[in-house]
């Protein structure tokens, strides 16, 4: 039917994507090349392409084009509390930390907002780069108490800050709430990442509470938008 135009060259092009036929970085025809192609309006290809965009299929660049994503992202659990180690050692591929810094300071205005402390109260700094099969794709930039966490080093920071915290500490990190974001990326995204074209990134705000329902870290964890699919499993309730 004509009404659903739409729908078969959403179909056309994801099956080429999930085929191969459209590898990773390929341009898309324009709209009006897809509205001549298919005999219907630029508006019926608008929303194609923007179904295709929404799936996760195309990303769209001003004033050059939908280009073709790569399929083979990485799941990154939305409502899971895990660490990076963790989820490296489920990858199957190399993967490594990239340690920037290690720092105790005073929290000054964002980090105290964000954790609810006062602004000379001391916290831990933390930055990394996280590298899965040679390519830089998230930075980490942790916050934590320094009263809660009264040591860090670049060693721990390297392997797993949360077996150091569980194993050597004994803290008993409990839950989080965490705030995902695309907003645009920053000198900071460019220098430590692997940005490549790509002028936006994903932030996940991660509000990490202990057992007692204490705020003890504060992270921003910032992915290249291509990489990663964040995944949750819902529910419907009836009422």
């Amino acid at each position: 039917m004509r009404e659903n135009i739409y729908l078969q060259i959403y179909n056309d092009y994801s099956s080429r994507i999930h085929s191969g036929q459209l590898p990773p970085g390929a341009k898309l025809p324009s709209e009006s090349e897809l509205a001549e192609s298919y005999g219907t309006s630029r508006e019926t290809v608008r929303k194609a392409l923007n179904l295709l965009f929404r799936e996760g299929y195309i990303h769209k660049i001003k004033g050059r084009g939908s280009f073709v994503l790569d399929m083979t992202r990485m799941d990154f659990p939305v409502t899971g509390l895990i660490s990076f180690k963790e989820m490296g050692d489920t990858l199957g591929g190399p993967s490594r930390t990239l340690v920037e810094e290690t720092v105790q300071e005073p929290a000054g205005s964002m980090p105290a907002r964000q954790l609810q402390i006062p602004e000379d109260a001391l916290i831990w700094k933390v930055t990394r780069a996280r590298e899965i099969e040679g390519e830089r794709i998230i930075l980490d930039k942790d916050y934590f108490r320094a009263d809660i966490v009264p040591f860090l080093s670049r060693d721990i920071a390297a392997g797993s800050i949360y077996e150091y915290l569980e194993g050597e500490l004994g803290l008993k990190i409990s839950y989080a709430k965490k705030l995902i974001s695309v907003e645009p990326s920053t000198e900071e995204d460019h220098r430590l990442l692997d940005l490549k074209k790509y002028t936006h990134i994903v932030v996940v705000r991660n509000y990490v509470y202990l057992e007692n329902t204490v705020l003890f870290q504060y992270t921003e964890s910032r992915h290249r938008l291509d990489k990663f699919q964040f995944v949750d499993f819902a529910r419907r309730v009836r009422r």
